[in-house]
């Protein structure tokens, strides 16, 4: 039974990673690679959707600029478009061989609109911590039906699963309000 614990462990571990990676798409004050990284750019020469990082690669020269650097110079246009498109509200232009992605400042009721999107992906984050602990919850007690654990042990997994739960709820808390401060610092 322990092997389960170690799976519901495991899986909280891929929520919060999940988080983590969907807080990279949150734009900050400061320009980041992975701000446009995952965009999914529709390119006509190749006739499919494709990652940014599979057309160019992106780097960030200073904190309010992207560089975009296409390996096929015939998909520049399809790039600028697919940035646009992603609604970050940021406005490419190319010289012919590169591509410049200016940063703006975050305006504060912008900020404020990111605040609640990072609060919603926390509350996201946390619904999952809470069918996973259910969902390993339901296998200790229908284990014990059946005759497997003793109530006792079954007392005793549901306690653990609880304490993961805590931990990982403390952790997705702490990421998020980390996050906040990011977004609002000027």
């Amino acid at each position: 039974m322990d092997e389960y614990i170690d799976a519901m462990k495991e899986e909280m571990v891929k929520g919060q990673e999940a988080l983590l990676q969907n807080f990279t798409k949150v734009r900050t004050g400061r320009a980041t690679p992975q701000l446009i990284d995952s965009i999914s750019v529709m390119v006509a020469s190749y006739g499919a959707a494709m990652p940014l990082n599979q057309l160019a690669t992106v780097q960030a020269p200073d904190a309010r600029m992207l560089v975009v650097s296409p390996w096929d110079k015939t998909t520049m246009h399809d790039i600028e478009k697919g940035i646009v498109a992603a609604g970050l509200g940021l406005n490419p232009s190319n010289d012919g061989k590169i591509i410049r992605v200016p940063v703006p400042p975050l305006t504060a009721e912008r900020r404020q609109d990111l605040t609640r999107q990072v609060r919603k992906l926390v509350e996201d984050a946390k619904i999952r911590l809470r069918h996973i602990r259910r969902e390993y919850n339901d296998v200790f007690k229908t284990a014990e039906k059946d005759g497997d654990i003793s109530e006792d042990e079954m007392h005793r997994f549901l306690a653990k699963v609880q304490e993961a739960t805590d931990a990982a709820s403390v952790a997705i808390d702490e990421v998020g309000k980390n996050k906040e401060a990011e977004v609002l610092e000027v």
